[in-house]
């Protein structure tokens, strides 16, 4: 089965001379299909850079990045901007939908921009849609909605069309930590639907429901962990953590 995501002693540097920073360094990872990767770290560790370049956002100075099998390195511009639009959705702490779009336009609204027409785009949102459970508030703009709401919105147009890797930047990071479970138990559902997902938070009761958690510092992986009995594990006094 081909890794959904693969990192091949991947390298990220900013600035030269005296100024460079080193963002990752030498950072080797796979993410499989049905899997969940937590990544934490302190800030400044590279975990929104890796988030990035694991998304075709940035490329890497050193080292290759693979997703499902094809070196991002090797594609052009357009094959490259069209296998982000059409295979990775990204959930950021900030809902970023569009004010003046409904619900239900906000998740059709990428579809559209790639060429599907609008009967079919509203179609896959709708059903998007329901499985966040916001089908019966498809009509209502972003202002009538509540923060959870809104996220839930933020994660069906993630998920709509053939999304294969949802990239999560602490996506509950404004939310109370009821709502931001739910939100949990979506990209959950999505990796149990044979999706795959890299969760970038630093919280360890969100990292849990995570397969795997990885952990960064100063741009390098110091250790990893699988999560061993359900989301509680973590927390537990016999837990891997």
């Amino acid at each position: 089965m081909t890794a959904t995501v693969e990192l091949r002693q991947v390298g990220k540097s900013f600035g030269s001379g005296h100024v460079k920073v080193d963002a990752l360094a030498d950072v080797s990872m796979v993410v499989e299909p049905g899997e969940l990767v937590a990544v934490m770290g302190p800030s400044g560790s590279g975990k929104t850079t890796l988030l990035s370049l694991a998304g075709g956002l940035d490329e890497p100075t050193s080292g290759a990045l693979l997703v499902e099998g094809v070196e991002l390195a090797t594609l052009g511009r357009g094959r490259l901007a069209r296998l982000r639009r059409q295979r990775i959705g990204y959930v950021f702490q900030q809902f970023n939908l569009i004010e003046g779009l409904t619900a239900a336009e906000n998740v059709s609204l990428p579809l559209e921009l790639d060429g599907t027409g609008r009967h079919s785009a509203r179609k896959q949102a709708l059903q998007a849609l329901e499985l966040v459970g916001m089908s019966e508030l498809a009509d209502r703009f972003p202002d009538e909605l509540s923060g959870g709401e809104q996220q839930r919105v933020a994660i069906a147009r993630a998920v709509v069309g053939e999304r294969v890797l949802l990239l999560a930047d602490e996506p509950t990071g404004a939310l109370d930590s009821v709502t931001g479970e739910s939100v949990l138990r979506l990209l959950r559902a999505h990796c149990d639907r044979g999706g795959s997902g890299l969760l970038v938070t630093h919280d360890a009761r969100f990292a849990a429901w995570a397969d795997r958690i990885v952990f960064l510092r100063d741009g390098q992986i110091i250790d990893q962990t699988s999560v061993g009995e359900g989301p509680e594990s973590l927390l537990s006094p016999t837990g891997t953590g």
